[in-house]
This record gives structure tokens, C-alpha cells and sequence, in this order.
């Protein structure tokens, strides 16, 4: 039996076909006419007036922050219970990270105890805050927006996991002054490696597309008169990019119906939990996670997932809070031990969109041996 990923790339024909097509009209080179058209559809499809495509989604977010002014000295909230791309972009530009803890009830960070942090820095409110959309939910942006043009901190968003998703009717990446995207590997749809900045401000588009082309003047000659960076996504990775994000609905039901299929066979079991479904919207289930009570079930999520390697199945622990991080450990944070207790409880499931029924069967199967061993 081959092995089960936890979330694999899925491609076939249609990339294939588009990647070829790129090659032979001879766009090699970073621009072109997928990726323009690229950039097009990901704005389309996120409802936002323009998207410029990048080498990751941390370039969107290390850009997104330069647009905005962040720098030295200031501070930046942010999500605690998140991958570590989302806080480094703030380190990138010198700014300091003021981790915020999660809401029990949807894993994202808390609006309550991001408000309690801007009422405390009332007299040096933050520069901005990067809301994470964890694991394919989206934040409480309209909770935490109000908050935020109360104190002018700027409101970027980072949706790197949640492409396909809404909140309150509407893509989650609509929301903030811009949205970061991630079309990494492992992602619901992916240029195999790669990302988007969306915004609606013609301006902020336009600068983002300078600085990521090596900051270069429009001149004959190469003039640069400040810093610039090597973050423009290739032609050729945009066209198939376009096949994929083609192919995001087919994958949204794909990955939900996966979450249902596991919480079906498992949620009724004493002591499992999986990551719930806020009401103000939709997710994508990029990952499905579960919570592993040990005191209740008997094992324990290391248990777990140890055996299911066992079986040549991936699966993860969920993210390690940013504070339990020794490169952010320093960092100030307000915390109330939630994102602590999800990454002590939590497992990251086999969830790729190419899953097929007869392996979920082998990694659920998995899970109940273990289950049963222990008990």
C-alpha cells in the first residue's frame, strides 16, 4: 500500500495541458500572459479589484507590512496559534509581534482578548494586526475591525489557508486592507510554490509590484533608488496555477466531505473533538483537526499519530503556538492557555482533495486500533 500524505498536491491533465501551452508560446520568462490572466481570476475569485502573484504568501505578508509603513519600532498583533510564516514577516521588517491567543470556540484568535490588548496600548496602539485564518476559517473580521479603526491600526489578513472559503456571505480573503495568499505544495490549490497579495487599492497593488521586481525604475537603463525584492511568481507557474484555482469548488466539497466522513466515524467517540465550524461563516477544511482528550479516550494525540506512521500515514500535530516557539518566546503576548491546550489535544488528519474513500478508510480504521488498544 503507498503511503497517505497529509495534504498532497493534486494534478492532472488540465495543468499539464496549461504548463505546455505556456512553454510553447515561449512566456518562460516572470511575465506573461497566464499571469496576468492569473492574477485576474485570483482577484475574481477572492472579490477584490487586484491581485499581484508572488513567490509565497509570506512575501504577501512581508510586502503587505512595507506598504503600510511597518517598521522599527513598532508593534504588530497577531494570531498565536498559527505557522510561523505569519510572525516572521514581522520580524522581516523589524517590527516587534504581540501574540494573541485563540477563541475556544473557533481556534482563531480571540476578539476579545485582542480588544483587551488595544485598550492596554491605548497611549501606543499597534501599527497593525494580521489576522490569521486558521486552517482554512475564516477570522472574526467584523468583530475585530471596529476595534481596530478605533485605535488606526491597520487590518491585514492573512488567508494563505482559506482560499474557498467565505465569512458573512463573502470570500474570506476580501476582508482587511489586503489578504495574503499561499499556493505553497501543500495547499488547496498551488502553483507548487507560490502566493498572492489582493487589496483594492490601485495604489497599494502598484507598489506591491514595484518592490517584488527588484524596486526597478522605469528607465532604458537598471535604476534602482531603494530596496526591492525577487518575489514576482513565473509565468509559467501562473498558467498552472490557473488550471488549479479552475478546479477550487471540486476541491472545497472534496476536503468538507472528507470532514464529515471522519467526524461520522470518530465524533461519537468519548473523548475526541474536531475543530468546529464558527457560524459567521464557511471553511474550507483545508486540514481536518481533531482534539484528543487522553484523560477520556485513553490515548493520546502522540499515540496516535505514532501509530499511524506505523501504517505509512501522515498525520501532524496541530501548530505550535507561537509563544511556546524559542524564536518568539520573548515576544509579548496575551494569552489564556487556549492555543497551549489545542496543540497538547490536537492532530492534523490526512485531508488532500485526492483522498479516496478507501484510504480515509485505512487512516480511520487506524485511529480506532489505536483507540481500542488503549482503552
Amino acid at each position: 500500500m503507498s503511503r497517505i500524505f497529509l495534504s498532497p498536491p493534486e494534478a492532472g491533465p488540465a495543468e499539464r495541458q496549461r504548463v505546455l501551452a505556456a512553454m510553447d508560446s515561449g512566456w518562460l520568462a516572470p511575465a506573461g500572459p497566464d499571469l496576468a490572466a492569473f492574477e485576474q481570476e485570483v482577484a475574481q475569485v477572492v472579490a477584490r479589484r487586484y491581485a499581484v502573484a508572488l513567490s509565497s504568501g509570506t512575501a504577501a505578508l512581508h510586502l503587505a507590512l512595507l506598504v503600510h509603513g511597518v517598521g522599527p519600532g513598532d508593534h504588530v498583533l497577531v494570531s498565536d496559534l498559527t505557522f510561523a510564516a505569519s510572525v516572521n514577516a514581522i520580524r522581516y521588517v523589524g517590527a516587534t509581534p504581540v501574540l494573541i491567543d485563540s477563541d475556544p470556540d473557533t481556534w482563531n484568535i480571540s476578539p476579545g482578548l485582542l480588544a483587551e490588548e488595544l485598550e492596554a496600548r491605548r497611549a501606543a496602539p499597534p501599527a497593525a494586526a494580521i489576522l490569521v485564518d486558521l486552517y482554512g476559517q475564516a477570522a472574526d473580521h467584523h468583530a475585530i475591525a471596529p476595534h481596530l479603526a478605533a485605535h488606526g491600526v491597520v487590518h491585514l489578513s492573512d488567508a494563505a489557508e482559506s482560499l474557498g472559503a467565505t465569512y458573512d456571505g463573502s470570500p474570506a480573503a476580501s476582508f482587511g486592507e489586503t489578504a495574503a495568499l499561499s499556493f505553497n505544495g501543500n495547499k488547496i490549490i498551488t502553483t507548487t510554490g507560490g502566493g498572492a497579495l489582493v487589496t483594492n487599492d490601485a495604489t497599494v497593488a502598484e507598489r506591491v509590484r514595484h518592490l517584488s521586481t527588484q524596486a526597478r525604475e522605469p528607465v532604458v537603463h537598471y535604476e534602482h533608488v531603494e530596496v526591492g525584492y525577487n518575489y514576482r511568481l513565473s509565468n509559467l507557474l501562473a498558467a498552472f496555477g490557473r488550471a488549479q484555482l479552475a478546479d477550487l469548488d471540486r476541491r472545497v466539497h472534496c476536503r468538507r466531505a472528507i470532514f464529515d466522513r471522519y467526524v461520522a466515524a470518530l465524533g461519537t467517540r468519548a473523548g475526541i473533538g474536531f475543530m468546529p465550524e464558527a457560524a459567521t461563516g464557511r471553511t474550507n477544511r483545508w486540514l481536518t483537526c481533531m482534539t484528543i482528550d487522553s484523560t477520556v479516550a485513553g490515548c493520546t494525540p502522540t499515540a496516535v499519530r505514532e501509530h499511524l506512521e506505523t501504517l505509512d500515514i501522515e498525520a501532524r500535530p496541530t501548530w505550535k503556538p507561537m509563544h511556546l516557539q524559542p524564536v518568539f518566546a520573548q515576544c509579548p503576548a496575551r494569552l489564556d492557555g487556549t492555543s497551549a491546550r489545542l496543540f497538547a489535544s490536537g492532530l492534523c488528519l490526512p485531508s488532500g482533495s485526492s483522498l479516496t474513500p478507501s484510504d480515509q478508510d485505512r487512516v480511520i480504521q487506524g485511529i480506532l486500533d489505536v483507540m481500542e488498544a488503549h482503552s
